[in-house]
């Protein structure tokens, strides 16, 4: 169970945290280790379609720390501005929980902004697999996901995003 917020006032909507993450670039990943021990790391991220993407090496610390506990909270500032005269801070942030789940070896995430600075400008991202094999062997973790990508991950050549792609542009 997540935490509920204490002042419900100043929670934000729905909209408003989505357009802090949009417009985000950093964040802080906030993970625990075997020992409980608390540890909190500035990283940079992408948002796409409610999800929150970033890279990593392939060892290290975070990496150990995920194997151990993929339970994790992210945390985004959008307004951090110290007001003396009133003796407060208009602060924005949104805080994410969730678990973090790893790309499987040899795949790759590419990420676009698509007709950035115009009007219907949008982010893209899409999971390159190292062989057709591997993403053909490829299942999706949750009904709900699978319903979503079967209008994308069809089978059927020039029905995938990367191929309409190609043609528009």
């Amino acid at each position: 169970m997540y935490p509920e917020m204490r002042r419900k006032k100043q929670a934000l909507s729905p909209a408003a945290c989505d357009a802090i993450l949009q417009a985000g670039t950093s964040g802080v990943l906030a993970l625990s280790g075997a020992d409980g021990q608390p540890y909190a790391v500035p990283l940079s991220y992408v948002y796409h379609e409610g999800k929150v993407y970033f890279h990593c090496a392939r060892a290290g610390h975070k990496l150990d720390l995920l194997d151990q506990n993929p339970k994790a909270s992210f945390c985004v500032i959008g307004q951090d501005q110290v007001v003396p005269e009133k003796y407060t801070t208009y602060y924005r942030s949104v805080i994410l929980f969730g678990t973090v789940r790893r790309l499987p070896d040899g795949c790759q995430l590419e990420v676009n902004h698509v007709d950035a600075g115009q009007p219907g400008a949008f982010w893209y991202a899409e999971i390159e697999y190292p062989t057709v094999e591997a993403a053909r062997a490829w299942a999706p973790s949750t009904p709900a996901l699978a319903g979503y990508l079967a209008c994308e991950v069809t089978g059927q050549p020039g029905q995938s995003m990367g191929a309409y792609w190609e043609k528009t542009r």
